[in-house]
């Protein structure tokens, strides 16, 4: 039985890296539903937002229309919240290509997105800029015109609000420019300046922060394939001091782009591979994937060079609940399956097929001496467009003790939401939950909304 009648071919790729990772429990590349670039995480009221580009399935050059946002709490579930911007928001961009890497930043209980977009008429990017009341969206063009007008460098921007207020935006490609925002932070004052002290091997890609008492700009790094520098400097604007490689460049990617976090006490750099794409296919196409590493900073705040993004990912921070509403595109690995987003704005899993499966991490269904009763019952809301199939709920892996078995049945339709509920063997303890999608019998078209043990 197959819950969709063809998967996407992309879907392939999943399929076979699943099975390579499933040997060493690995959690890179973080996102796996959709091909994701240029991470620009944000840390906002002890959640990370992780801000991305988007290459599309079929992409063999840049093909980017849309930016997504994925959030976690934990470091390794993240959930999938869709499309927060895109081409369309700026009505004035060329709509066709070139939604490349953003960056967003709070001040003032709203959120402001920046982006290099193209403009009709002009073979130069702009950078624009989007504004929106929460971290989630919906972001809404800001200006109706470019932030930064037409030049050659314009591309991946960066933004940072220094401890007295002073907003600066860096951005460039082979060169470096910054300049400082205003208030607003949709208008700026002063000449636009190139920096003269440009790091050691700088590309593109300049990522802003401030940590330990200093500035840093850490970017992509030698050309190509490109590695993650970084240099240090005692002023906002420089002058800039190269201290290094943050991660040394490898053959296995051609580009990269950091985006760096301190969250729960540790700090973490994020970047992309291409190893999703490399699954697929033996040859290069800009099809990226998001990666992590956590990193620790000497006492004179250099920090030691890491290694190449390798499949181990990060620990996880904290635990995840089972026992609130989790959304089903709460996701620390799967194989076999996507995500999509209605007109509502809703996100969901889909083209589900048998065999696939979603790994939640860390899923903490507590102990008796807690005083909390072991759940009875498991909830899911689902769409299928006819009966049959079954959800398998296994614990710590694919093999493993097997708690329940929820039958789905017909809904009438691919949104036609209905919840549905089965007994449980009763649990207690942290366990990865795997949630095994089984189809044998009959065709149905299954689309999977959201799930909760009570």
């Amino acid at each position: 039985m197959r819950f969709f009648n063809r998967w996407l071919p992309v879907t392939a790729a999943f399929v076979v890296l699943a099975a390579i990772m499933a040997v060493c429990r690995a959690q890179n590349p973080i996102i796996q539903t959709n091909f994701t670039a240029d991470p620009a995480p944000m840390v906002y009221n002890g959640t990370v937002y992780l801000y991305t580009s988007h290459d599309q399935d079929d992409a063999s050059q840049f093909k980017m229309v849309d930016w997504k946002l994925y959030t976690s709490t934990d470091m390794a579930n993240w959930t999938d919240h869709g499309t927060v911007a895109s081409l369309a928001t700026f009505a004035w961009a060329v709509q066709t290509n070139d939604a490349w890497a953003p960056q967003v930043v709070e001040r003032g209980g709203k959120f402001y997105l920046y982006a290099p977009i193209s403009v009709a008429g002009s073979p130069k990017n702009v950078i624009a800029v989007a504004v929106a009341d929460s971290p989630l969206g919906p972001f809404k063009d800001a200006l109706g015109h470019a932030l930064i007008s037409p030049a050659s460098d314009n591309i991946d921007p960066t933004v940072f609000v220094d401890d007295d207020g002073q907003a600066y935006l860096y951005w460039g490609n082979p060169h470096l420019w910054y300049v400082k925002l205003n208030q607003d932070m949709i208008s700026y004052a002063g000449a636009i300046t190139k920096v003269d002290s440009k790091p050691d091997n700088y590309q593109e890609g300049p990522w802003f922060y401030k940590g330990q008492g200093r500035y840093y700009m850490a970017y992509a790094s030698h050309c190509c394939p490109e590695g993650v520098g970084y240099a240090m400097s005692a002023n906002a604007t420089g002058p800039w001091e190269y201290k290094g490689m943050l991660m040394e460049p490898d053959k296995r990617s051609s580009g990269n782009h950091p985006g760096i976090i301190d969250f729960k006490g540790s700090s973490y750099v994020f970047g992309f591979n291409y190893q999703l794409n490399f699954a697929l296919t033996s040859e290069h196409r800009e099809r990226r994937s998001v990666c992590v590493r956590k990193f620790t900073y000497n006492s004179d705040g250099t920090i030691t060079t890491l290694p190449w993004w390798d499949e181990s990912g990060v620990t996880q921070v904290g635990t995840l609940d089972p026992y609130l509403m989790n959304e089903a595109e709460t996701i620390a690995w799967e194989s076999g399956v996507k995500t999509a987003q209605d007109s509502h704005g809703n996100v969901y899993v889909t083209q589900i097929n048998n065999g696939s499966y979603i790994k939640v991490r860390g899923a903490n269904f507590g102990t008796k001496k807690l005083g909390k009763k072991p759940s009875q019952h498991f909830t899911a809301r689902l769409a299928a467009l006819g009966g049959g199939g079954s959800i398998h709920l296994r614990l710590d892996s694919m093999g493993g003790r097997e708690i329940a078995v929820l039958p789905v049945v017909a809904t009438g339709g691919p949104l036609d939401w209905k919840s549905m509920t089965t007994s449980i063997v009763p649990t207690e303890g942290v366990h990865d939950l795997y949630l095994v999608f089984d189809g044998s019998g009959a065709e149905a078209q299954l689309n999977f909304d959201s799930w909760k043990f009570e």
